[in-house]
């Protein structure tokens, strides 16, 4: 990784680590972390050199970025080159990813549950109400999520942030230990 400090290394090849483990190509999420630390927008040819990664890998990579609503393209003056940056605000950005995988794995399983549940109750026999039975469950439990993350979603930043910070003050209240 070329002129990068030591610890701008270490961030951008621990988020690469990171996004493996979270299903994400190792090298989309280098370049989501390099644009995330840039001080200015960054055109393909920089993360290329930057990062040694393939001209068509970036490419492929700032499209994918761009598809999950995290970076845009943007334009400097003099430069007809696409130039690249992250969002900054990581709140709103962690909205965005939460809100994009919501709706790539958990809308699709919740649609896939109630199928399966809408299937399974016109079976008969002990198998098929177990069966049923655990469906109803797994759905509940996804909904229950879903609706969850809906309100919580339309918070503003600010407030989602001070309720986030209760999370002491909530398990107190409860009468749980946290």
């Amino acid at each position: 990784m070329k002129d990068l400090t030591p610890a701008t290394q270490k961030f951008i090849l621990h988020w690469g680590e990171m996004g493996t483990k979270w299903g994400i190509n190792r090298t989309v999420a280098q370049i989501h972390a390099l644009l995330f630390i840039s001080e200015r927008p960054l055109h393909a040819e920089e993360i290329c050199g930057t990062l040694g990664v393939a001209r068509s890998n970036v490419s492929n990579s700032l499209k994918e970025l761009q598809n999950w609503g995290i970076v845009k393209v943007t334009h400097l003056p003099e430069d007809r080159r696409d130039h690249f940056e992250s969002m900054k605000d990581v709140f709103e950005m962690f909205r965005v990813i939460i809100t994009e995988r919501k709706r790539r794995e958990i809308d699709p399983t919740i649609a896939m549950l109630r199928e399966c549940v809408e299937e399974s109750a016109r079976e008969t026999g002990l198998a098929a109400v177990h069966t049923r039975q655990r469906l109803e469950q797994l759905q509940a439990f996804f909904e229950l999520g879903a609706d969850f993350y809906e309100k919580v979603n339309r918070l503003e930043t600010p407030t989602a942030v001070r309720l986030f910070r209760m999370g002491d003050k909530l398990f107190r209240l409860l009468g749980l230990k946290g």
